[in-house]
């Protein structure tokens, strides 16, 4: 079965092979095993169901709580010849009934409906009229308390399983999830642990950055303006600040549209498909927005503010750059932001899940404080362990100086211990300030040898700078009611002249795309399309696809096959405006040649690239024997980014020469090490070589063991 699957996702969506994860994950349905599936957004979660629908006889049920998302799907569905629809609160009585007739009928492979309408008695019995072998469970974090958007209609869904009587599969699909969100959702819909892909929550096409003690508006407009031709949601606290930027960025000729809960349903809608349509390259809205936005032309996230937690800043920032794309999330931070937070915490009247709320609130403003590698941050917190700093997040590239603050670090972290390490950051920042403050005097505390020793600053200087030594892990956090700083054993050694600290000296802006007018001419040609077909223009083809065009220039119809994302039934609907458009801006361009390896297919075919493989272009160049350095500085990545590649291709049978890339010397040493250590784990192998050898150069040689079946 897994080759009829290989075929339909050719045939139907114009990839050659499935991304890391998928070929598991839809194995595993074809099995009959329920499954879990935690892949990052854009990491082609929806493909994990879509094509067993395709493979199995019968209709598949897509349980989702994002109205949206589920039109946008079917949209994409119906353009590439498959059978779907969907039923939710958006339909009137009559749309809906005539839809579960039609189901009845079998003549939809897929139907998406919302988690409510499990409520319904008389809903659940027109399911067991139907032939279901697959229940598909997207967004599957909100089945658990524990998760960042708990949704109680979720609980019903394996009652509603139980009912059929099919006995359907079951597979649950989420983007973010904790190792306690998994565990819920494995218990809630009786899936084998056994039976989880996990692909990694990291987002490869994605930079982020964190901007703050600089004027954010000031930055906010001017990064608006450099990238005013890019798609981008901006995301605002309230919906005070949402109505407040969007007249600004009206003033400032932006087109842009604003979304909130305070706006009427039908002004909402309208200004949702104004952004999917393009007809407004700017969406300014509060976290009410997006869930299940398919839009993926998405260049960059921008937060103005703080958000409450990771998983909400990872869901929202993975907006960006779902075709795969190199995209930008970036959070704009000030202090104050915090206070907002907090305030809408404490309205919770359950105290212990504001406990926790309020601990999630304190890792957020850690990420924002942090000097390490903001991705590998983010993998951490979602329990990955085997992580390095992944080579182009803002920190990564920091160019900035570091100066050494361990003496401002040893005052600060001296303060707290004076004090009693019973008070909060603001009142320390106080007293290190020499604050007349009726609290500072009334404590005594303008008694204490610290008082005023960092009085050539601001209080809000030194608050941040609190903030900075908290991310750091020398100063902790003690929650409650009124949460508490004490000094960590870290900051007892930097008290004790052990260990020193460094931090860095604003940030600059940059384009995110350089100008090319053959994708613009594309473009227009697909918004043109997209009109007279009344979908969203990235419903058509993504970024990605028409990138692929510039790049391959295709100019017959068995060339644009070749483009990735180019499927034979949008090739017989749409390839010939594109073949024609291409050929017209070639002709007034002559000098404009395909790309290295994309005119013509080499002796060894390469395989044809899916969306956001941007592996495969380091693959040609391994091809084309040149080192990694040599690829890294031709392709402007990381070195790790290039190892990560090389060994994402060895991963998908493509064939990479480790031996040229790993020393002789060094290929003896592995071999000594994994005779003694055995090839299982990693780390007993690495503790036992020198710090030269790397994880790649190890996992290489070991992927050569096993293609040569030593």
């Amino acid at each position: 079965m897994i080759e009829k699957a290989r075929h339909l996702l050719e045939s139907y969506f114009g990839y050659s092979f499935f991304r890391n994860g998928q070929e598991q994950a839809i194995q595993s349905v074809l099995s009959g095993n329920n499954t879990i599936c935690v892949m990052p957004t854009g990491g082609g979660k929806s493909i994990c169901y879509q094509i067993p629908a395709l493979v199995l006889p019968g209709t598949t049920i897509v349980i989702s709580p994002l109205i949206s998302l589920m039109k946008d799907q079917v949209d994409a569905l119906v353009q590439v010849g498959v059978s779907a629809t969907y039923i939710n609160s958006s339909l009137t009585f009559k749309e809906a009934s005539e839809r579960i007739r039609e189901a009845k009928q079998g003549k939809y492979k897929l139907l998406y409906i919302a988690p409510e309408r499990l409520e319904s008695r008389e809903f659940i019995e027109d399911l067991k009229q139907m032939e279901i072998p697959l229940v598909a469970v997207d967004e599957a974090h909100c089945i658990s308390q524990w998760g960042h958007d708990f949704r109680p209609s979720y609980r019903h869904i394996q009652q509603m399983v139980h009912n059929l009587p099919q006995n359907p599969t079951v597979l649950a699909l989420t983007a973010t999830a904790t190792p306690r969100v998994r565990e819920d959702i494995c218990d809630s819909l009786e899936i084998d642990e056994g039976n989880s892909i996990l692909t990694g929550f990291e987002r490869v096409n994605l930079s982020f950055s964190v901007v703050k003690g600089q004027d954010r508006l000031r930055f906010f407009l001017d990064y608006l303006k450099k990238n005013q031709k890019e798609a981008g949601i901006i995301y605002a606290a309230t919906r005070k600040n949402v109505d407040q930027l969007y007249e600004r960025l009206k003033k400032e000729n932006i087109n842009v549209a604003r979304y909130h809960a305070g706006m009427g349903d039908n002004e909402r809608i309208r200004e949702q498909d104004r952004f999917l349509n393009d007809e407004a390259s700017v969406m300014v809205a509060t976290s009410a927005f997006g869930m299940g936005i398919d839009k993926s032309n998405i260049r960059y996230v921008l937060h103005f503010q703080l958000p409450k937690n990771m998983e909400s800043y990872y869901q929202e920032a993975g907006r960006a750059g779902r075709d795969g794309l190199d995209s930008e999330c970036i959070l704009l931070h000030a202090s104050q932001d915090v206070q907002i937070q907090r305030f809408l915490i404490d309205q919770s009247s359950d105290r212990i899940r504001m406990t926790q709320e309020l601990e999630k609130l304190q890792q957020m403003v850690d990420y924002c404080h942090t000097e390490n590698c903001l991705q590998e941050f983010i993998l951490q917190y979602f329990g990955e362990t085997e992580t390095k700093p992944c080579g182009r997040c803002g920190n990564c590239l920091d160019s900035r100086t570091s100066n050494d603050v361990t003496k401002e670090a040893q005052m600060a972290m001296s303060c707290v211990i004076r004090m009693g390490q019973r008070f909060g950051k603001t009142i320390t920042a106080q007293v290190l300030t020499g604050s007349k403050n009726k609290k500072v005097t009334e404590m005594g505390f303008d008694k204490l040898p610290t008082y005023g020793i960092m009085k050539n600053r601001g209080a809000k200087e030194v608050s941040e700078f609190i903030e900075f030594l908290i991310s750091q892990g020398l100063i902790a956090i003690e929650q409650g009611q009124f949460p508490t700083l004490y000094v960590s054993p870290k900051g007892k050694d930097i008290l004790l002249g052990k260990e020193q600290v460094y931090r860095r000296e604003t940030v600059k802006v940059r384009e995110i795309a350089k100008d090319d007018p053959l994708f613009e001419t594309l473009r227009e040609v697909r918004r043109t399309i997209a009109e007279m077909a009344k979908v969203p223009p990235f419903v058509i083809f993504s970024d990605a696809t028409l990138k692929d065009m510039c790049a391959k220039l295709p100019k017959t119809n068995e060339e644009l096959l070749q483009v990735s994302g180019v499927g034979e039934h949008k090739l017989q609907k749409y390839g010939l405006e594109f073949i024609q458009a291409i050929r017209m801006f070639c002709e007034a361009h002559p000098e404009r040649q395909p790309e290295m390896g994309a005119a013509t297919a080499p002796k060894k075919p390469t395989p044809k690239k899916a969306i956001g493989d941007s592996h495969l272009e380091t693959f040609e160049l391994h091809q084309q024997h040149l080192s990694i350095n040599e690829i890294a500085e031709k392709r402007e990545l990381a070195i790790s980014t290039v190892e990560n590649h090389l060994l994402q291709c060895a991963g998908q049978g493509m064939e990479v020469d480790f031996t040229r890339l790993i020393s002789s010397e060094y290929i003896l040493l592995i071999e000594k090490a994994v005779e003694e250590a055995g090839r299982d784990r990693l780390k007993p192998i690495k503790e036992i070589l020198p710090e030269d050898v790397s994880y790649f150069m190890i996992k290489g040689y070991l992927y050569f063991l096993s293609k040569n079946k030593v």
